[in-house]
């Protein structure tokens, strides 16, 4: 769904989505709507503008007037932003999913994650994993495992303390994961394999999370040092951390790297890659973040 023009009459545009119209197309008669969501992935906020010298109906102005896509049907590239509902009056702070590129940084010199597809490939980069993960091999350490923190990211908020003693209801329990079941799937931080709970028409799995390991509380801060280090500025809530293991497809051929992808050379060596990414959302508070992931095997 999306507002086409916003610069006079407002236009609704809606359509239904890939499993809408499939199950529309059906004709029994058992289609109903029975929910929906909105979000505001087009907008930047950024843009509004408290100093304007026209005055306080222009600070928005510049927002409101911002090009929105028109709606389209597949639910992968729609409502990545979306909108959260809390009649609290009280709340300063929401909280947010902080990718941990602290304890697990990105490749060096690339703003991604590096997912090795077989064992030769592995053997071409650093036998200390930083930024990269064997696709393949089963996960065994804490530096073969993407982690993300849920709390608050500012320094007004304690941050010696677990976000859900101080709010239960800004304290994310459960974590969906969502990827490409093309390219790999999900295993946990010991990396056994998760089984998924849908895999859609367009072939995304997604994975429900909310036992232990996958997510815990996060220790609390010491005099002594930091014992769980966390890019968050205040009061952190539960951290999520799991693996990837590729598809056998992935190990064996070179198709959906040239179909998907491209090459690309990575410290002189040469490799075929597809990019991709994994999106984590928490069921409960709406928080969410989008994992650039990189698959790469040897030319």
């Amino acid at each position: 769904m999306a507002f086409l023009d916003n610069s006079g009459d407002i236009i609704l545009d809606a359509v239904l989505t890939d499993v809408g119209r499939l199950r529309l197309a059906k004709g029994d008669g058992t289609f109903k709507i029975t929910q929906f969501a909105f979000g505001d992935d087009e907008i930047n906020y950024a843009l509004y503008n408290k100093n304007h010298p026209s005055g306080s109906a222009y600070y928005d102005l510049e927002i409101l007037q911002t090009p929105i896509l028109e709606a389209f049907t597949n639910n992968t590239s729609v409502l990545k932003y979306q909108l959260m509902s809390n009649t609290r009056a009280d709340l300063l702070y929401l909280p947010v999913l902080s990718l941990n590129t602290t304890l697990v940084p990105f490749y060096s010199g690339l703003n991604t994650y590096l997912v090795t597809s077989d064992v030769t490939t592995a053997n071409t980069l650093t036998t200390t994993p930083t930024g990269w993960f064997d696709g393949v091999e089963t996960v065994t350490d804490a530096s073969s495992n993407i982690i993300l923190d849920e709390g608050l990211n500012t320094t007004q908020t304690d941050k010696t303390v677990s976000l859900s003693t101080v709010d239960s209801s800004l304290y994310e329990t459960a974590y969906s994961i969502e990827i490409n079941s093309k390219l790999a799937s999900i295993v946990d931080e010991n990396g056994i394999l998760l089984s998924p709970s849908t895999i859609d028409d367009d072939g995304i799995a997604t994975y429900v999370v909310s036992q232990n390991p996958i997510v815990r509380e996060l220790q609390v801060y010491s005099t002594s040092g930091d014992p769980e280090t966390t890019t968050l500025l205040g009061t952190r809530g539960s951290r999520v951390k799991f693996g990837l293991r590729v598809t056998n497809q992935m190990q064996t051929s070179t198709y959906l790297f040239t179909t998907l992808g491209g090459t690309t050379t990575i410290g002189g060596t040469n490799y075929y890659y597809v990019d991709s990414s994994v999106v984590v959302k928490g069921l409960t508070t709406g928080v969410s973040n989008t994992v650039p992931v990189k698959f790469i095997k040897k030319v």
